[in-house]
């Protein structure tokens, strides 16, 4: 009797190895896609990169990842993967039903052979971020009354537009993609990055005042914030802007980090003088994500 009970589980255990063996022999064959990646920025907890490649006109996904640490690797079907025609990022949500990639792709490049050099993803549906420029004028506007004298403070403002009543826009971006919005920044050594707030348009007020004073909290209509009210942790208002060093960025949307985001595409310095004087903004090409992609 117990010989017999042996055999029978020595007979299952064979079943079940066989089983397992038979499974794995079905599977597809997988190949590893190696990601080289540089001037990606970290994203906020709600979000994160998703690799995709095209086949058949069809996008599939290679994995996700937060880090921005490279170079990485992923396991993806090989027979895919050597008919993919060209490798895409995208920013998605890190809880995501969507099985699609998102509108926001930041990086895409066409295999050639083995690889496939990555650039900046046409995040605009019009024009080239490289041929942006910038003018903008240092000046408060939110705590003035109307009809009344300037208050002399005008270094605590900055404004994305060309002096006038009302200013003109002074922006010369293309239009964004959904899911992109465009961010203004002033720079504060040894505190970081404070927001002017994001924005489309660039003849608008932009989507925050949250800084600005309180007898025209929504100022003048360019992008802009002047630095008298709730200053975050570490940041000391009135803000003088003289000297500082200020960003446009393209930000995702939405976008829960509190950073400027990586593509910078102008940059400029704000001089000593404030209104009527205007200070000028730079592309700044060197900013955009870039890399290889190697199957």
């Amino acid at each position: 009797m117990m010989i017999r009970k042996m055999f029978l589980a020595l007979t299952v255990i064979g079943l079940i190895a066989t089983s397992c063996s038979s499974d794995d022999d079905n599977s597809p064959a997988t190949a590893n896609l190696t990601l080289n990646l540089s001037g990606l920025e970290e994203l906020g907890s709600d979000f994160v990169y998703e690799g995709w490649i095209i086949v058949d006109g069809s996008p599939v996904s290679t994995g996700v990842f937060t880090s921005v640490t490279f170079p990485q690797s992923f396991n993806v079907d090989a027979a895919q993967l050597d008919a993919a025609t060209t490798f895409v990022l995208s920013i998605e949500p890190a809880v995501d039903n969507d099985p699609a990639p998102a509108a926001t792709k930041i990086l895409a490049g066409d295999f050639s052979g083995s690889s496939a050099s990555v650039g900046l993803a046409p995040v605009t549906a019009n024009g080239d971020l490289s041929t942006s420029s910038g003018t903008f004028f240092l000046r408060t506007p939110t705590d003035e009354v109307a009809g009344s004298a300037n208050n002399g403070n005008d270094q605590n403002g900055i404004w994305f537009g060309i002096p006038g009543a009302p200013p003109a826009a002074g922006l010369n971006l293309p239009e964004l993609n959904p899911g992109w919005k465009y961010e203004g920044w002033v720079v504060v050594d040894g505190v970081g990055p404070l927001t002017t707030g994001t924005f489309t348009s660039l003849d608008m007020v932009d989507d925050s005042n949250d800084f600005s004073g309180t007898e025209n909290n929504v100022g003048p209509p360019v992008p802009g914030e002047d630095f008298f009210n709730n200053a975050p942790s570490g940041f000391t208002f009135p803000l003088d802007v003289r000297g500082r060093t200020v960003v446009i960025s393209v930000e995702p949307y939405p976008d829960n980090s509190p950073a400027p985001f990586a593509i910078k595409p102008l940059v400029g310095d704000a001089g000593q003088e404030t209104a009527p004087s205007t200070h000028s903004l730079g592309v700044n090409i060197a900013s955009f994500p870039t890399g290889s992609v190697t199957r």
